[in-house]
């Protein structure tokens, strides 16, 4: 048995922890622990693993971090999973009841960052998602802007504000998101010209943006084809992952608001692409 995975139980507890002091345990070893630990379970938040390894939340994170860097796991706000979890989850994506609830702090953070650069009288399209609904949220106190959306509910979040201009775009109702989709909601889209896309995403990874949707990627396509400038919202979950359609290159983005810095080949691939990153590091 290797030493990482030398384990002792203790009375009453049901997991297993490293035979000495996590403190006392140098870091290559913790850090084959925890692999061992995200192989075993798939994923884990950082307080279980704290408790497991018996160290604090910031050792971790830290470790986290360095092993997300490596490439041998995959952090999200506020733990982390196996890269073999990740890899699984290739052309596979929650209802969208359940990723609202999903990484919930990571998107309204990013909401919030996102929120702040924009000014008013500028045009943004917003397309429908999770984390766009949480932009909308924050965008609505704001001032004077135009926006077109094909979300009725981010429409009503937005009108909300009687200084913003909403157009709602209409079209085949797609029920589990709430939003308008197919041939006439890409001709409405067709008929605006905004400054700004502002666009949630199912995928990415080192060459391209992705969903797993052919319409909600149709929708997409054809906002950034209208619009001047390209900000795409997404939680650190969607990085390094794969999706059926692509619906742009990373050199068509202008910026990317995140909540964790990405693995250090997706940070070269996003600046080699002249992306603007902007990192909310919620504490993931």
């Amino acid at each position: 048995m290797r030493p990482a995975e030398r384990m002792i139980r203790r009375p009453g507890r049901t997991h297993a922890s490293c035979t000495q002091s996590g403190t006392n345990v140098q870091p290559p070893l913790r850090h084959e622990a925890i692999v061992a630990l995200l192989a075993r379970s798939g994923e884990m938040t950082v307080e279980a693993l704290a408790e497991h390894l018996d160290v604090s939340r910031e050792t971790v994170r830290r470790d986290l971090a360095r092993l997300d860097a490596d490439g041998r796991l995959r952090r999200f706000h506020g733990g982390a999973k196996a890269v073999s979890v990740a890899a699984a989850a290739l052309e596979k994506e929650w209802p969208f009841a359940q990723r609202m609830a999903q990484n919930a702090a990571a998107k309204k953070a990013i909401a919030r960052a996102a929120a702040q650069l924009f000014q008013p009288d500028d045009s943004l399209f917003i397309d429908t998602g999770s984390t766009t609904i949480a932009f909308a949220e924050a965008l609505a106190a704001r001032q004077s802007l135009v926006t077109i959306t094909n979300s009725p509910r981010i429409a009503a979040t937005l009108a909300g504000n009687h200084s913003h201009t909403v157009f709602l775009i209409g079209g085949a109702y797609g029920a589990d998101a709430g939003e308008s989709l197919g041939p006439l909601a890409l001709e409405q889209v067709g008929k605006f010209r905004a400054r700004h896309a502002v666009l949630t995403i199912g995928a990415v990874d080192l060459s391209c943006i992705m969903d797993f949707d052919l319409q909600e990627a149709e929708i997409a396509k054809a906002m950034i084809e209208r619009a001047d400038h390209v900000t795409v919202l997404a939680d650190s979950s969607k990085f390094d992952r794969r999706a059926v359609f692509e619906v742009a290159p990373l050199s068509r983005i202008d910026t990317l608001v995140t909540d964790i810095q990405p693995s250090d080949p997706m940070a070269r691939a996003i600046a080699a692409a002249g992306v603007q990153l902007i990192v909310t590091d919620s504490g993931g």
